[in-house]
């Protein structure tokens, strides 16, 4: 299936934003590929690891928070 990868690594980062914890930690359960590209745009800590979680990076936490209120807010 063909689709848009920005759009879907917008919504993951969005998502990433209900999971942050300890600061700017947030679970990594999404799609490996969106969770790739958003390392590569530097949203986030490498995400191959054994943790369970990436950090997001001070860009990607003001970005995922800005994303969450534009889909997400009321």
């Amino acid at each position: 299936m063909d689709y848009n990868e920005d759009k879907v690594d917008e919504m993951v980062l969005a998502l990433l934003y209900l999971g942050i914890h300890e600061e700017r930690r947030t679970w990594k359960g999404h799609d490996w590929d969106a969770m790739s590209r958003l390392h590569a745009k530097g949203y986030i800590s490498d995400p191959v690891s054994k943790a369970k979680s990436v950090v997001l990076t001070e860009e990607g936490a003001k970005r995922s928070e800005e994303l969450f209120e534009k889909h997400f807010g009321q």
